[in-house]
Formats: structure tokens, sequence, C-alpha cells
């Protein structure tokens, strides 16, 4: 007998069977941490950010500088490449913490980052904002949360295409469109304040004046350059997060109210955890989200005796995650389940049953 096929959407029956079972807005399990210990970890500072902000401003600035000066040769394309990376791959993981607002001590320097980098990975600021709250309320609950990046079964050709942001990316300006002329989806009105809303309609008509000014300038000089420097990196600089991104949740248990349990961290290397600012760290920031990035590190020493072992590495975490997705192609019930330590409470205690549709 064939496996039902979950409805992901939420405003669906899967998310009110969700709410009806408990796992909505529900309480999840946190590893113990002495309170004093918390209390410095959750500290804000601005010196982390502020240093890794001017880093990541020089790199772009040279990198790009370069390809502009190479243009017109071959030699400009491994610059402009490291350049879309650092523009989009950087920029999604700016774009998080500085949207939990625990990047910078300071308010504003959040602010900023958070919208530079949201128009620069393509995130509508208000929309995702309130989507990636809920994210954390409900961390992958099926008709719940908005962020579930591979359903069960997974889409194959549109998570691939999504290695260059085509899918992502071209629904992601479709709903710029739409905002600019004053719309929300029935699902963003599920899930952003009323109150909020006109802030979306704003800041879309901002972005499409600034996109279509870039596009004229190419026009009017005939060139392509102000759109690779300013448009198309947003795509052709996707895919690292993406590689990054898969490695959170992409195989995991489903509607777990444990994030032990569906969420994997990753040892990564120094310039790897500059990118993605520590975000490798993942079961540790979605226990604890209000400890800053440059924090992670020190959390994670303080709980892994209470979580699964972590992986080594980007090769030994896509050795479990391609054979899982491939199977939950024919078997979408398929997780990959995480063992915990011997003196953790059991799997089985932690674990909500699934949901029928």
């Amino acid at each position: 007998m064939s496996a039902v096929v979950r409805d992901y959407s939420l405003s669906g029956p899967q998310g009110r069977a969700a709410v009806e079972a408990g796992l909505a807005s529900a309480v999840w399990y946190s590893s113990p941490v002495a309170r004093k210990q918390m209390k410095e970890l959750m500290k804000r500072k601005d010196g982390p950010a502020i240093r890794d902000t001017l880093i990541w401003f020089a790199s772009l600035a040279v990198f790009g500088g370069l390809g502009i000066a190479l243009w017109g040769s071959w030699w400009a394309v491994p610059f402009f490449a490291v350049y879309g990376v650092l523009y989009c791959s950087a920029s999604d993981s700016r774009w998080h913490e500085c949207g939990h607002g625990t990047a910078f001590k300071t308010r504003w320097m959040n602010d900023v980052i958070y919208q530079m980098a949201s128009f620069m990975v393509l995130r509508e600021p208000t929309c995702w904002r309130w989507s990636h709250a809920r994210h954390h309320t409900d961390t992958i609950i099926v008709g719940r949360d908005p962020e579930i990046g591979v359903p069960r079964p997974p889409k194959m050709l549109s998570l691939l295409s999504n290695f260059l942001a085509i899918n992502s990316g071209l629904n992601e300006l479709r709903e710029v469109a739409i905002h600019t002329f004053g719309y929300l989806t029935p699902e963003e009105r599920g899930y952003i304040p009323e109150m909020e809303q006109p802030k979306v309609f704003r800041t879309a008509r901002i972005w499409a004046v600034i996109i279509l000014g870039v596009i004229a300038l190419s026009f009017v000089l005939h060139s392509w350059m102000p759109l690779v420097l300013v448009g198309l990196p947003s795509f052709y600089g996707a895919w690292l997060y993406l590689v990054f991104g898969l490695t959170q949740h992409a195989g995991l248990a489903e509607d777990v109210l444990d994030h032990r349990l569906n969420c994997r961290t990753v040892y990564m290397n120094p310039i790897f955890r500059f990118i993605y600012w520590n975000m490798n760290y993942h079961v540790e920031h979605h226990m604890f989200p209000m400890v800053p990035y440059h924090a992670l590190p020190r959390l994670h020493a303080a709980i892994k005796g209470d979580t699964p072992p972590p992986y080594h590495g980007l090769l030994e975490t896509y050795r479990e995650i391609i054979p899982a997705v491939l199977r939950q192609r024919h078997d979408p019930e398929y997780h990959v389940v995480r063992v915990l330590p011997a003196n953790a409470r059991s799997a089985e205690e932690l674990t909500a049953q699934p949901i029928a549709a």
C-alpha cells in the first residue's frame, strides 16, 4: 500500500491535525545548562559582528573590484564566482542572525544588516522574519512550519534547481511583484500580523525600484556588469547556502518536539564557519535561539554530552542526506533516526506520534 502524501501547506488538514495533536506552539526539550552559564552565553556583543562585517564588506570589495578590473576576460569569472558566494551565501547567515537580533548588541546595526542581507539573498524582510519565527516555534511540524526545505516525497527537480536559486529566487521575485500591488497570499496572512503588512508592501516597492533601476542601468551602459554585481549574484552565488542549509534538517524526523532529532550539528572549517556564521551548530541554535552566533561553539561544548554526535564535515553529512532523500522519493515515511546518548531520555519519550492527514 502506498504511503499517504502529507499536505505541507499552512492552510491544509495537516496543520489543523498538528494543533489538535498538541504539536503547535508546544514545549520543546532543552538540554540542561546552568543558569549562570546560559546568562553568559546569551550576552550580546557588537565587537565580533562588527569585525566579521568589516571583513565581509572588504572581501566583497576586493573580489568585486578584481572582477570589474578583469571584465571582458575569463580571468574575471573566478573572482565573480567568489563575489557571488560572499554576496548571496554569506548574506543568508547574516540575514538569519540579524533577523534574530542577536548578531549585534546594538539594535540598529542588526536592522541595517538584516535589511541589506534580505535584499542580497532575496528574502523579503518582514515576510521572512515572521516565517522564521514560525519555523522556530514549530520546527519541521508538517502544516505549521513554512520553511521545510525538503518535503516528502522530495521534488528533486525543484530541489536541484535551487542550487542556482532558480525556483526559490523566481518565486521570491514573483511575490515581490504581488506585494508591490498590495496583495498577500492566504498563507502569509496566517502568520504576518495585520499591523506588519504595510511594511511588506512598502519594502516590495523599494525593491522593485532598485531592481528595475539596475536593469535600466545595464541597458544604458550596454553591459551586464551592473546586474552581475547586483541582482544576478542572488542566483549564481546561492549554491553554497543550499549546501549548508540542507545539512540542517534534510532527511530527519518530522513532528517531533526534540531538536536533537530534527536538526544536525556539523563541524566545519573556519572559512565555512565565517560564511555560515556558525549556523553549523544547528541543534544548539534551535534549542537556544537567543544565543549569539559567536557563542555557539561554547554552547556546543556545554551540551554535547546530551546530544547526538556531531557530523565531521560536509562529506560525512551528505553520505547520510543523499541516500535518505533518494529513499524518501519512494518511501515518504522514512527518516534518519538520530541516536541519543545513553544517559539521555529515550527518543521514544520525546517523539510525537506521526499525524494522519
